[in-house]
């Protein structure tokens, strides 16, 4: 079944269950077949993303498809959430223990996440920019035959892509930094906040110092699964809803240029393994690490399978380049070579083409969900304040 049909099918049964009157154990009963569908969903989810063939380029590990599948779950995910905390329960319980505590953590940890839709969404712009220039290679390398113009035209692009695709965080970061710079959690942004919802836009740059891999890093604090009967309870979904936001976000960041990277792969995901959905998770950010660790050394824009493919075709039809200007003459096998990968690269910028735009949609729409449930629990939570009986 569709992640939406598993969506709607779950909120109709929350909502069917919120216009219902039933006993009190009947409702807890309820309650708890929800928590367990909602872990059920996630754990297919993910288990799906795990699954995803490598050879198949549509559907490789941080492809673009892969990514907008990703954020595709993660907004399946969060209208379940927000259906099990809010429509079929009193308000009043998200300001009760241990919710009183997790719901100001979880909404800090949504602004913390606006910031990196911020980074990503700017990290987007220095994919399209190598786009762009795979596109000038393409343009060249596809004249026959192949002469001397085209050659150093095409080298200069690639000069230019490969000189682009290498640059470290921090160097980045300088180029791109203005005076719009700002963050929401640096603006000191609490939970009893309001983000306004009338952001129209997420392409603001963040701020000069700004990490990402430490925002990441700090919205994993008094990120801890809940014990004992909190387990079977409200906290449950909670923090299910926390590791996925956190996960995403780092994902996104992984796969797409951003400010300040490094330790990236250090940040690790507080999910037992016993959870049903927990195992696919932890087998995910294993995979996805070790790729960060290999690239890290070395440096990179980013592990995003479109890029990844486009560096190592630059770098041989590079050396193309080098050894037509050297020697002034290629061989008919090394002119079919060349325009082999070339055919390549364009395939790979027309899959840029036709992704990068709805990937960028999608992370806007993740940015205005998050910003929709933190107003909606932060509404909840004055209500709730107002209702209560004054203290003597």
């Amino acid at each position: 079944m569709p992640a939406t049909d598993y969506q709607a099918s779950f909120l109709g049964r929350i909502s069917i269950r919120r216009n219902q009157v039933i006993a009190m154990d009947g409702n807890h009963e309820q309650e708890l077949q929800d928590l367990e569908l909602f872990s059920k969903h996630v754990s297919e989810r993910f288990a799906e993303l795990l699954s995803s063939p490598d050879d198949v380029p549509f559907d490789a590990l941080l492809s673009i498809s892969w990514l907008r599948k990703l954020l595709d779950f993660f907004l399946c995910c969060e209208a379940e959430f927000k259906g099990i905390l809010m429509m079929g329960n009193d308000p009043s319980q998200i300001s009760k223990p241990p919710l009183d505590r997790l719901i100001p953590e979880f909404l800090d940890r949504s602004v913390k996440a606006l910031d990196v839709c911020n980074a990503v969404t700017n990290g987007l712009e220095s994919v399209r920019h190598y786009q762009k220039l795979a596109e000038i290679v393409v343009s060249a390398l596809e004249q026959k035959p192949i002469g001397d113009g085209q050659s150093r035209r095409a080298k200069k692009a690639l000069t230019s892509l490969i000189s682009a695709m290498n640059v470290d965080d921090k160097e980045c970061s300088a180029a791109k930094a203005t005076e719009r710079s700002w963050s929401f959690s640096r603006r000191g942004v609490s939970s009893k906040d309001r983000v306004p919802e009338h952001f129209r836009s997420v392409s603001n740059q963040v701020a000069k110092n700004w990490s990402a891999a430490k925002q990441i890093q700090a919205m994993t604090n008094n990120l801890v699964p809940p014990r004992g009967a909190e387990g079977s309870g409200l906290a449950s979904p909670v923090y299910t809803m926390s590791v996925i936001m956190v996960f995403v976000m780092w994902a996104l960041v992984a796969a797409i240029p951003c400010q300040e990277r490094n330790g990236l792969s250090a940040i690790h995901f507080p999910a037992p393994k016993q959870l049903n959905w927990a195992q696919s998770i932890i087998g995910l950010h294993e995979k996805i690490g070790e790729e960060w660790k290999k690239k890290e050394k070395k440096g990179t824009a980013g592990l995003l399978d479109e890029m990844q493919k486009m560096e190592k075709l630059g770098n041989i039809l590079m050396d193309f380049t080098d050894s037509f200007q050297f020697h002034g003459d290629i061989t008919d096998q090394k002119a079919e070579e060349a325009a082999a990968h070339a055919a390549e690269l364009a395939e790979t910028c027309r899959r840029m083409e036709e992704g990068l735009l709805p990937l960028q949609m999608q992370i806007r729409e993740v940015f205005h969900r998050i910003v929709k449930t933190r107003t909606e629990l932060l509404n909840a939570l004055d209500q709730v304040g107002k209702s209560s009986p004054p203290l003597l």
